[in-house]
């Protein structure tokens, strides 16, 4: 019977790619410690690396938020639009 599939928190990825990149231990011994694929653990180690230059550029985050804001902002207005259609739908049933 195949194992039921997985979901891993950001947290717990992190620690993983944190501690492969130590290189304290080879993937192998990591990947068996926390019961994944060592490929995994390599692919998360190289999407860590990857994100890096991001945190340190300059305004990188101050970007983000500010992307982030508008999203957010975008999504409330959706929800809005949504529930006064709702709303005009569910007057016109009880007539």
């Amino acid at each position: 019977m195949a194992r039921k599939r997985r979901r891993f928190t950001a947290e717990f990825k992190g620690r993983v790619a944190l501690e492969a990149l130590q290189e304290r231990d080879s993937v192998q011994a990591i990947a068996v410690r926390h019961e994944l694929h060592p490929n995994q653990v390599s692919a998360w180690k190289r999407q860590l690396l990857d994100a890096v230059p991001e945190v340190f550029a300059k305004g990188g985050s101050r970007k983000l938020a500010k992307e982030h804001e508008a999203k957010v902002h975008d999504l409330h207005a959706k929800i809005g639009e949504l529930t006064v259609e709702r709303d005009f739908f569910r007057r016109g049933l009880k007539r």
